[in-house]
């Protein structure tokens, strides 16, 4: 994933066709701790900077909560997406000190969108899986499974096993306790490998 995002436009200005790839080599989280609001504070008042730096420490998170909700070949694109309405409609930004709540809610109105959208697409044919699709099978019935959990194990336990965050950097991430999330990390694991075993796994 790129260290930065291309400059946003200004309110006269074209998007940029993306903001950058979430690919394997995610970025690290910037530390967060306090910097949140002050950071939003300032992207209100156009620093684009700032801007940046909070899509630095939140692009994982609503990379997780997408792939918690929709098809896994939308998700980078919906991720761009919502960092782009995110930009354009900062001043619609009531408490800096909710962004991150803010942007999960675009997040999440994105996701309903595209399963809406969904839904309305014409069936493809079941087919057997081969070559490199068979090989990601086992990845995929996993990937199904977490999305049935409750949301809060969830997006913890698609922040730790996709995205690979430790249980201290997903409390930063998350706003959660370091005891929340060991919890939800407890917790959603033992719901996950009791819907795996009911299936055969080991």
């Amino acid at each position: 994933m790129m260290n930065s995002l291309p400059n946003f436009p200004e309110a006269n200005e074209d998007p940029p066709a993306r903001l950058g790839s979430i690919g394997p080599d995610r970025a690290r989280l910037v530390p967060w701790p306090m910097r949140e609001a002050a950071l939003a504070r300032r992207a209100r008042q156009g620093d684009r900077q700032a801007f940046q730096d909070l899509y630095q420490a939140q692009a994982p998170r609503i990379h997780a909560l997408l792939l918690g909700e929709v098809e896994a070949s939308q998700v980078e694109d919906l991720v761009q997406e919502v960092f782009l309405t995110a930009w354009r409609d900062l001043q619609m930004l009531q408490d800096d000190e909710k962004f991150s709540a803010w942007l999960a809610g675009i997040a999440r109105n994105r996701a309903r969108q595209a399963r809406r959208k969904n839904k309305r697409r014409p069936l493809s044919l079941v087919q057997e899986p081969s070559g490199k699709e068979a090989q990601d099978a086992p990845g995929l019935n996993l990937l199904a499974h977490l999305r049935e959990l409750p949301e809060a194990y969830r997006e913890t336990l698609l922040l730790r096993l996709v995205e690979g965050y430790s249980g201290h950097q997903i409390a930063q991430l998350t706003g959660l306790s370091p005891g929340s999330v060991r919890v939800n990390l407890h917790r959603g694991m033992k719901l996950l490998r009791q819907r795996l075993q009911q299936e055969g796994w080991p």
